[in-house]
């Protein structure tokens, strides 16, 4: 699992490219699923919790085809990965 963060232009437009175009992307370098929070303090600010591993990652954000993609839905800056500080159980 990884968390990551982005400012987004409009919601519902990167929604829409997220979960298509982009969706199609992020499978090819093996993310298995995402679930998409919007921040409750900066509402053009989103938050994706990928069932991905950190190479899969670095291939996605290296791949050339993907600036096209996180353009057309609006992103303001890259996309960040959250850092993991810790694991806890309960």
């Amino acid at each position: 699992m990884m968390l990551a963060t982005t400012k987004v232009e409009d919601l519902d437009r990167f929604l829409r490219i997220f979960s298509t175009k982009g969706a199609e992307k992020r499978r090819q370098h093996g993310s298995k699923g995402a679930s998409v929070f919007r921040d409750p303090v900066e509402k053009d600010r989103v938050w994706v919790l990928f069932d991905w591993d950190a190479d899969g990652w670095q291939h996605y954000v290296s791949d050339p085809d993907v600036a096209p993609i996180l353009r057309e839905a609006g992103h303001i800056g890259a996309p960040q990965p959250a850092q993991l500080v810790g694991e806890y159980e309960a």
